[in-house]
């Protein structure tokens, strides 16, 4: 026990090894298997760069810990060996500084949007930076004092400072949770942040007695052995419940942003659109094709948004009309709502107004800064001057091509055809031999009585 106390490669040494690689696989396919095996579209800006720098961190924190603690038996003759380079460098700022700085970025981003209404002041990659900098500072300090031994223990004088740093960020990333608290949200991502934070809480606290433990007895083997055990473990399930719990986008993550309620049908009649006077109804009626109608008037009409759609994309300049067409859906989201009205607002904005954006849209400053600087994300006519703008700029550069574009002749020829249809089904639905009757009772169209 002594020995590998001191050199490593005690049989809970590589047990604590095997559960740290076991959570970090399962961390991956958390990541991993909902883009590979759902199809769920790869989240864009922060949403995307976060979690990868969350699964870095992790990966660096465990690592850390397993080559500064002693958990493998083998002789230390290259620099990246070091205490130095593991124990200050890996396991402080591109470990647990990093992994609890992108966690309170998040928060930070969460609290703007839902407490104050609006867009942080600073952008997620300034944000993470400048938390990340009493790190970074910390680490270079210790590396200038190098107070570290041989075992890469640095004595009580220098673990209560550390320890508090770590307890600091903590506190820090709760303080911008319970900020959030009393909001509305929906899919259960506040519970599960909250759920998270609990366990990684107490994770931390049990790290802290362990990290004392084995740096202030280094005389007692049984305690180095046990206390680099459970910090090994406990870092393990942190890293996980870390990476587990939602808070950044979590409706990208769960249901499209345009919500849909299932359909559900008492009769086939009703499925089959028949009411229970027999008469068939049509679901949309057909737009009136007019280039002497205000576009703006057009655009409501799903079928011509579409077809108009599709010409603009094949002119490479599509993006005004997809933004329409968000923000149209955005106006059907109740007032009652303003979590949902939030974050669809925030995804609108990442991906058309912010300067670089995917799909940029081509407005104003004076609009564009009216957007960005707003002060409430859910007001139902944030995006209007925006939209005004861009509806001038089709009708100027698109809506006259339309007309004579291929697209505008088969849009017109299926607007026919349904307009054809629908008025012969309103001639069958007023023949009084050929009136269909609604479908009740089992919706068995075959379903007949049996004479005996």
């Amino acid at each position: 026990m002594a020995s590998c106390a001191v050199e490593g490669g005690c049989a809970s040494d590589y047990l604590a090894v095997a559960i740290s690689a076991v959570c970090f696989i399962l961390l991956l396919s958390r990541a991993i298997l909902p883009f590979a095996v759902l199809k769920i579209p790869l989240p864009k800006r922060s949403g995307f760069w976060i979690p990868v720098i969350q699964i870095y961190a992790s990966l660096n924190l465990l690592l850390s810990l397993v080559m500064s603690l002693n958990f493998l038996k083998f002789k230390k003759t290259y620099w990246w060996h070091s205490c130095y380079f593991w124990a200050v460098w890996i396991e402080a700022p591109l470990g647990f500084g990093l992994l609890l700085s992108c966690r309170i970025s998040q928060a930070f981003q969460l609290y703007y949007i839902f407490v104050k209404r609006c867009l942080p002041p600073i952008r997620s990659y300034i944000f993470l930076p400048l938390i990340l900098m009493p790190w970074i500072a910390g680490a270079a300090f210790i590396q200038i004092k190098r107070p570290l031994n041989n075992r890469c223990h640095m004595g009580i004088q220098w673990t209560i400072p550390v320890m508090s740093l770590h307890t600091l960020y903590v506190a820090i990333l709760v303080g911008f949770t319970g900020a959030i608290w009393h909001i509305e949200f929906r899919f259960d991502e506040l519970r599960d942040l909250w759920r998270g934070i609990l366990v990684s809480a107490f994770s931390i606290g049990v790290w802290v007695v362990a990290y004392f433990l084995n740096e202030i007895h280094e005389d007692i083997s049984w305690l180095q052995v046990a206390s680099r055990f459970v910090l090994l473990v406990t870092a393990s399930i942190l890293v996980l419940a870390f990476f587990s719990i939602s808070s950044s986008q979590p409706l990208l993550s769960k249901i499209s942003l345009r919500k849909r309620e299932p359909l559900s049908f008492e009769t086939m009649g009703q499925a089959l659109g028949i009411p229970n006077s027999g008469m068939l109804l049509p679901r949309e009626p057909a737009p009136v094709i007019d280039p002497d109608v205000p576009l703006d008037k057009l655009l409501t009409n799903k079928r011509f948004r579409q077809s108009f759609m599709k010409f603009a994309d094949s002119c490479l300049a599509g993006e005004s009309v997809h933004f329409y067409e968000e923000v149209h859906e955005l106006g059907k989201i109740p007032a009652d709502d303003p979590v949902r009205r939030i974050y669809m607002a925030r995804h609108i904005i990442d991906k058309y107004i912010i300067a670089g954006a995917a799909m940029e849209v081509n407005i104003s400053h004076r609009s564009r800064q009216a957007i960005l600087t707003t002060s409430n994300l859910a007001q139902p006519n944030l995006f209007n001057d925006a939209l005004n703008e861009l509806i001038q700029l089709m009708k100027t550069n698109l809506a006259k091509d339309f007309w004579s574009s291929m697209y505008f002749k088969k849009f017109k020829e299926e607007a026919s055809l349904r307009s054809h249809e629908l008025e012969q089904m309103t001639r069958w639905n007023h023949s009084p031999t050929t009136r269909l009757s609604a479908v009740h009772g089992v919706d068995d169209p075959f379903h007949q009585e049996q004479e005996s």
